[in-house]
């Protein structure tokens, strides 16, 4: 794949793909591995929507396959809640209505969502219109690293699990 070097900011290192619309590069100082990390983000959650060479239009990869975060949904989850005995052994959190989280995620998170829905914009994303969307009966693996804002728009509860090196559950 072709790229271009980025020369003189936290990105110096890293190799981009070319990018037809402008990516803003943190410039270096103490957030400077924050920096390098949401440019390596950005950098993998674009690809270009120009036309193909057959005149199909390519689009965006899933957000939650760019930040490498994994969900499972209705039956699925509730079979994986009921054989990981989340509701009797993982720990609660809860909000107790709107607000927004920022948080840096510094080992991988299971997340059983009980009630609400959150919103979840990566510090990478590079619109407002790259967030995911997680509601009641969603499990949720957040990975090492991660940051983003969490928005919640009303009372939201979730059973958590911090991840030990090589767990896969």
């Amino acid at each position: 794949m072709a790229g271009t070097a980025v020369a003189g900011a936290a990105c110096h290192l890293a190799l981009l793909p070319h990018i037809p619309t402008p990516v803003s590069i943190p410039a270096p100082g103490a957030a400077a591995s924050r920096g390098l990390r949401r440019c390596r983000l950005a950098a993998a959650a674009a690809v270009s929507t120009a036309p193909a060479a057959d005149g199909r239009v390519l689009g965006r990869r899933p957000v939650e396959d760019v930040y490498k975060v994994r969900v499972v949904r209705g039956a699925a989850a509730q079979e994986r809640v009921e054989a990981l005995r989340v509701m009797e052994t993982w720990s609660v959190w809860r909000t107790g209505g709107r607000c927004r989280l920022p948080w840096d995620w510094q080992v991988d998170q299971l997340v059983y969502i009980v009630a609400g829905e959150v919103r979840v914009l990566p510090a990478g994303a590079t619109t407002g219109e790259e967030y995911m969307h997680f509601v009641a009966g969603d499990l949720v693996r957040y990975p090492k690293w991660l940051e983003a804002d969490l928005h919640f728009d009303g009372p939201y509860e979730e059973r958590y699990r911090f991840l030990a090196y090589g767990d896969d559950n």
